[in-house]
């Protein structure tokens, strides 16, 4: 499963999906290039394999930099993980504001439009590549409260499926991961207003998940390292559900 030397980019790469995918990385050897608002969080890894840009990625000039930058110095970009995301507080439909709804569809899906865009024609000159996106089991198994959430997840696959037949002749392969409830910062931002966050995780989340823990953020750095690898050569147009069997 392991890979050498490629050049993978990161999107919310000082999330704790986004940290622990870059950890994981490192670790196999290949050179990581993390995009975020905020890189703080990524300040004690300090490694010559890793390079950080702070920046928006709905930028879509600056991102199409980013990876200008990127191809020039290393030739390459072997893998996009869009790893960036943002919450729902659960909120009844009717009390969900066009605000609202518009930053969950910016940052969960049209990022992805930005992103992708920006490496796939890097990917075609290179007839290869493998890009990934981090979604939610929630597309497939729902909970009340969070409909915007869902459907910004929802497009994120169908998005990647659309992707995955259109860019196989160019032997890049794009797939769907769907993690269950995580133990991240981003879980507790599910509850409604004023929930007792502790409490939720324990008596919805857990409870939720028939293997009874909460997802953690390794598990979701090995598959990203299975697809990113030659291992899943085959594999392009699917969602894995890393999940505990919240999907079942």
């Amino acid at each position: 499963m392991a890979v050498e030397q490629k050049v993978i980019v990161v999107t919310g790469a000082g999330g704790g999906m986004g940290k622990a995918i870059i950890h994981e990385q490192l670790k196999l050897g290949n050179r990581v290039i993390g995009l975020d608002l905020s890189i703080d969080a990524l300040s004690d890894i300090a490694q010559d394999a890793l390079q950080c840009f702070e920046v928006n990625v709905l930028q879509e000039e600056r991102v199409q930099d980013i990876c200008q930058q990127v191809f020039d110095k290393y030739g390459r970009i072997d893998g996009l993980v869009n790893a960036l995301g943002i919450a729902q507080s659960a909120t009844p439909i009717e009390e969900v504001t066009m605000d609202e709804w518009n930053r969950l569809m910016d940052v969960n899906v049209k990022s992805l439009f930005i992103t992708t865009k920006a490496v796939v024609p890097f990917m075609k000159k290179q007839q290869r590549g493998s890009i990934i996106t981090i979604a939610s089991i929630s597309a497939v198994r729902p909970r009340p409260g969070l409909q915007a959430y869902i459907a910004s997840k929802g497009a994120a696959e169908s998005f990647t499926r659309g992707l995955a037949i259109e860019l196989a002749s160019s032997q890049i392969r794009v797939n769907t991961i769907h993690p269950g409830p995580a133990d991240t910062q981003m879980l507790g931002q599910f509850a409604a207003q004023g929930a007792d966050v502790e409490q939720t995780k324990q008596s919805v989340f857990v409870q939720s998940v028939p293997l009874g823990r909460l997802v953690k953020p390794a598990d979701i750095a090995g598959a990203v390292s299975y697809l990113l690898s030659d291992a899943a050569s085959m594999v392009t147009g699917t969602t894995l559900h890393v999940d505990g069997g919240r999907g079942l």
